[in-house]
């Protein structure tokens, strides 16, 4: 007599195993309408599964989180049978749920394209309308391998081949279709609903392995209802406005080219917002007690290997031979991190406790090999510059570390437009540097910390860094996508590696705790995410052109650029624009380059040596006298950190 706790609490008792759908039969008419699927003691499953102990169960219905998985996990299978039905012969491989949709992969002769979308798309509404059931089950491994063989599915059989022995197999059928599947599903195709939308088509190779056949991945999203899509759309279409390689374009400030795969080339405006955001990243950290320092760009592969980064990065790490007699058969490598080089530093000379904690910072370059399907603009790329620091403290100095980073932290982002962040605690990875004892110290200390500084966090199990334990910093933009940033790793394990030592207040000799951490992440990546942010339209202090002085007649060019020459000289920047062009024609121009400000010069303003302030895109003026159109935008213009009270 299984005994069934409800949410509420609430005990419901059945004299016989029951199935969730039949409890919520039992509980009203209206659950058994909504019910999509149910979570049994903490594991969701159908409905249809059998109940025959006690056990707490929650119903899902189409407002819980959990349903947008079930949704697309369902729409990746609808999907696979109408691909199926249109075209005859296609295999099907894997489909699962992803973030904000699915996808399949399919092996046929000829990839799909977009244009086989539109009848696709008919397919799968015509059988979401009819509403056939999603019925699970259980098959022996033979009888799996028959199946699939005999449809000609070699995928699926391999899919079998490979499971390992002794583990369940069960198949999912909607009608005459199934397919090899875990579940959970809902109830019948109907569930799907109708707000779906095939997005794009890719190629993929089966098992991410480059020997196996290509396959075509036919990626869609999946919602609720119509509005969600609808919604899910419109940031799709925002997103793309704001694409940070095609407003870099547009407003000339940077480009990439195959000739250097993943290395970004910096355009006179792109280096100007680029030495804007280190420049004020250097003065917060000088204030912040930060030393800087400048170490090598090729290491020698015995400190990689001392460090632990030689086993666990080599394959990601560009290497250089040299071919001096003196260094035979050695090997170099451009640094994909900047760690094993600060210890080098501190380790010049014996440390005493006086000295700590030490706060080493540097805008190290960086080279990482990362695969050319996964670069992505300046957001990933191959060469890259980290506002990284290394804090070599005693361990009872961690939390108050702790609490002037986040202090820190929380101030820049809130000068660079993100006032709101959120935390996640990385605990440690499967493949890690260190005892679990170790480990369990650094957890403990950073956990102690966050207590301290008042830092809330969400737990992300097994994300840890390689050397220890670490806070993730994730900034949410203006269309509410997330970017994880800034980190926090507490690494007991690195100074013992390295044999870093400091003498303590007793005497004795200690290793440090070395904290690493960043804020920006890499230059690179954050410029990206700033200009997606503001989607090209900085504000003034880190604007690449802040000014442009318009003449609007051919008399009042000389004086434009007089006030161009003057502007830039009290170091704002500032250009003329004096081509024979309507002035209407050059407000366009300067919107299309996201100008923040044009100063629109003629005949009266020369004259009474004054400007007319247009802030773009707006069409509001202001007509001031020289000296203060100067100085009202070199007040604006003066970085937050400089500012009276910054």
């Amino acid at each position: 007599m299984p005994a069934i706790t409800l949410p509420d609490g609430s005990v419901r008792h059945f004299a016989a195993p029951v199935t969730g759908a039949a409890v919520a039969e039992a509980i009203g008419p209206g659950l058994a309408r909504a019910a999509l699927a149910m979570v049994v003691n903490g594991r969701l499953v159908d409905l249809s599964a059998e109940i025959t102990d006690d056990a707490e169960v929650r119903f899902i219905t189409r407002r819980d989180p959990e349903a947008l998985e079930l949704i697309r996990h369902d729409c990746a299978h609808v999907l696979a049978e109408a691909v199926q039905e249109l075209f005859p012969g296609t295999q099907v491989t894997i489909g699962p749920p992803i973030e904000n949709g699915f996808y399949y992969d399919f092996y046929r002769n000829q990839p799909f394209t977009p244009e086989d979308f539109p009848a696709i798309e008919a397919k799968m509404r015509e059988i979401i309308a009819r509403g056939a059931p999603f019925r699970r089950r259980v098959v022996s491994r033979e009888e799996a391998i028959a199946l699939f063989r005999a449809r000609g599915e070699r995928f699926k059989v391999e899919l079998i081949e490979s499971l390992p022995e002794g583990e369940e197999i069960s198949l999912y059928s909607q009608g005459e279709w199934f397919d090899l599947c875990r579940g959970p599903h809902m109830r019948s195709t109907a569930d799907v609903g109708q707000a779906f939308k095939l997005m794009k088509v890719a190629g993929a190779y089966w098992r991410g392995d480059h020997r196996n056949p290509m396959l075509s991945r036919i990626y869609g999203t999946a919602w609720r209802d119509q509005k969600e899509l609808e919604a899910y759309l419109a940031r799709l279409a925002e997103a793309e406005r704001r694409d940070h390689r095609r407003i870099g374009q547009q407003m000339d400030l940077f480009h990439l080219q195959e000739e250097a795969t993943g290395s970004v080339f910096w355009h006179p405006a792109g280096w100007r917002l680029y030495r804007r955001l280190e420049s004020y990243m250097r003065r917060r950290l000088e204030a912040a007690g930060y030393q800087e320092v400048k170490t090598p760009q090729v290491v020698d592969r015995r400190l990689w290997e001392a460090s632990g980064h030689w086993e666990k990065f080599r394959q990601n790490m560009f290497l250089a031979s040299v071919e001096d007699k003196d260094e035979a058969h050695r090997i170099h490598a451009l640094k994909p991190m900047n760690c094993p080089c600060h210890v080098q530093i501190f380790n010049q000379r014996l440390r005493s406790y006086r000295e700590l904690p030490l706060r080493m910072a540097e805008f190290g370059a960086c080279h990482r090999y990362e695969p050319s399907g996964a670069l992505h603009g300046i957001m990933r790329v191959r060469a890259f510059t980290q506002d990284d620091a290394h804090i070599f403290c005693e361990e009872g100095q961690i939390a108050e570390e702790t609490v002037r980073f986040v202090a820190l932290l929380s101030s820049i982002y809130r000068d660079l437009g993100f006032p709101e962040f959120r935390v996640k605690f990385s605990d440690r990875p499967a493949i890690r540097a260190g005892d679990d004892a170790t480990w369990d110290r650094a957890e403990a200390a950073l956990k102690q910390a966050c207590a301290i500084a008042g830092v809330a966090f969400e737990l992300n199990p097994g994300e840890g860094a390689f050397y220890g334990p670490k806070l993730e910093f994730v900034l949410r933009d203006a269309i509410g996508r997330d970017w994880q940033c800034g980190t926090l790793q507490v690494d007991f394990v690195l100074p013992e590696r390295l044999d870093a030592l400091y003498v303590a207040e007793d005497g004795t000799r200690r290793r440090p705790v070395m904290l690493h951490r960043a804020i920006l992440g890499s230059f690179e990546r954050f410029i990206g995410i700033l200009i997606e942010q503001y989607a090209g339209r900085f504000p003034l202090w880190l604007a690449p052109r802040q000014v442009v002085v318009a003449s609007i007649t051919d008399d009042a060019a000389a004086y434009a650029q007089e006030v161009a020459e003057l502007f830039a000289a009290r170091g704002l920047a500032a250009e003329a624009d004096i081509r024979n062009e309507k002035i209407n024609r050059k407000v366009v121009d300067h919107i299309e380059k996201n100008v923040p400000v044009l100063a629109v010069v003629g005949r009266r303003e020369a004259e009474e040596r004054s400007v007319t302030l247009r802030r773009l895109p707006g069409r509001d003026q202001q007509s001031l006298p020289l000296d203060q159109a100067l100085a009202a935008l070199l007040a604006e213009a003066t970085p937050p950190d400089l500012r009276p009270g910054g």
